[in-house]
């Protein structure tokens, strides 16, 4: 990666005086350092004078680029639900009304369909009594959905309305959506800035230290956890078994582990493992059993997928669909710890949805309202095509295409995440069958 990257696009120059009175501006220039660990003080210096890299930071500018009283926005929410969407909704409403005092904010209902004229669903005006409670709520009050849709439509339809700036809350399917959108509106040659709010629950997009609705899922994964170790100690050879979410990545899983303290093996997909054989999962689960009288097991859903044949079959959004690892799991642990002539009783838990259409925790709130005041930072600022996020606990903006260029992933074999999540499960690092 380099300076180019991370560069944001912008309209022009900013000239117009901005109306949200803020005691102090982000310096126009003002940036976030993307390495902050070095081998030493020299490597330090060498990189710093020689090649850094920066991401811009987040902010409201002293001069922006947009006149206010003359932008229409618009809010769209995409993809699987997440906790905090509503919360987001709600803070880009009052930071456009009482800051930049925007006559217009409208909400294009059921995501991406919103913006096409064939599927009839009209636009709806966000004031601040509409929104002024919907963070009590999970889900979204715009609804949402999934899957491509023309991007010639979408945009006429921007045109029609006379939108400025268009807020699109989602993960990485939202944000190439974003992206796709932005470079229609650039060969139109008008200017609407597109701006993305990054939403996953599996905490997964590129170069963003932390996803809104993440702390709560896993917050929330923890209760149904802390049940199948009850249900698990419970019972003579109890073993919990609780699937959650995680397509590619396992921060949920992990997060949920350690901050339970009560799990005692995590599989994840960025780790393979094996069934059987000496050091492989089900042998030294009925270890485990066997020594202590209970486990418990977390599964990503993107785990093990190896165990089954790939149809190549993709969902609405493009994504890979998965087998359902829990319920193989599940079978696999009882099948083996039969042959083996173990008695066992087996409580499995799969709270996948709950966890992500639950209304926002405390922290998850706070830190949403973080996100959607930068992004109406960005767009006054004429910034497009980027996407808002966090790193190293400063707020940047930064381009979509790096954003989706891959996915975030768990990297056991340099993660401090991972050493600890071994340190309080007590698991092998690897379980592979030996020989």
């Amino acid at each position: 990666m380099n300076e180019n990257d991370t560069k944001v696009d912008q309209f022009g120059p900013c000239t117009i005086p901005n109306p949200a009175g803020y005691d102090y501006w982000t310096e126009d220039n003002s940036v976030v350092l993307f390495q902050t660990i070095f081998s030493g003080p020299e490597d330090a210096k060498k990189t710093v004078e020689t090649s850094p890299v920066f991401f811009e930071q987040a902010g409201p500018k002293e001069k922006i680029y947009f006149r206010p009283e003359e932008v229409t926005a618009g809010i769209v929410t995409c993809g699987g639900l997440c906790p905090g969407i509503n919360d987001v909704i709600r803070a880009l409403v009052m930071e456009l009304h009482y800051r930049y005092k925007v006559p217009r904010i409208l909400g294009f209902p059921f995501g991406y369909e919103g913006l096409v004229k064939k599927f009839g669903h009209r636009p709806v005006e966000l004031t601040p009594d509409k929104v002024a409670h919907i963070m009590n709520f999970g889900g979204s009050i715009l609804g949402s959905s999934r899957g491509n849709q023309n991007i010639g439509d979408m945009v006429d339809t921007l045109f029609l309305y006379g939108v400025k700036m268009l807020f699109c809350i989602g993960g990485d399917g939202t944000l190439r959506g974003a992206q796709a959108i932005q470079e229609e509106v650039r060969k139109r040659k008008e200017d609407i800035a597109i701006v993305g709010i990054p939403k996953t629950i599996d905490n997964d997009i590129n170069y963003v230290q932390k996803t809104f609705g993440f702390s709560t899922a896993f917050s929330k994964a923890v209760e149904a956890v802390n049940c199948a170790h009850e249900e698990a100690k419970g019972a003579p050879n109890g073993i919990g078994l609780v699937k959650l979410m995680g397509r590619h990545s396992g921060f949920i899983a992990v997060n949920s582990a350690l901050a339970s303290k009560n799990v005692n093996f995590v599989l994840i997909p960025e780790l393979d493992f094996d069934l059987e054989g000496e050091g492989a999962f089900l042998t030294v689960l009925k270890e485990r059993v066997q020594k202590r009288g209970h486990a418990v097991v977390i599964l990503a859903e993107g785990a093990g997928q190896k165990f089954f044949e790939d149809k190549g079959e993709k969902d609405l959004s493009g994504n890979k669909k998965l087998a359902d690892i829990g319920i193989f799991i599940k079978d696999k642990i009882t099948e083996y710890f039969k042959k083996e002539g173990v008695n066992l009783n087996l409580k499995y838990i799969d709270p996948s949805y709950i966890i992500r259409s639950v209304p926002a925790n405390a922290e998850d709130s706070v830190f949403c309202g973080f996100l959607a005041q930068n992004a109406v930072h960005a767009a006054f600022a004429g910034r497009t095509g980027c996407v808002v996020g966090i790193w190293n606990n400063v707020f940047t903006v930064m381009p979509i295409s790096l954003a989706i260029a891959e996915r975030k992933v768990l990297r056991p074999e340099r993660s401090t995440l991972w050493r600890a999540l071994l340190s309080s499960t007590g698991q092998p690092n690897v379980m592979k069958a030996k020989g």
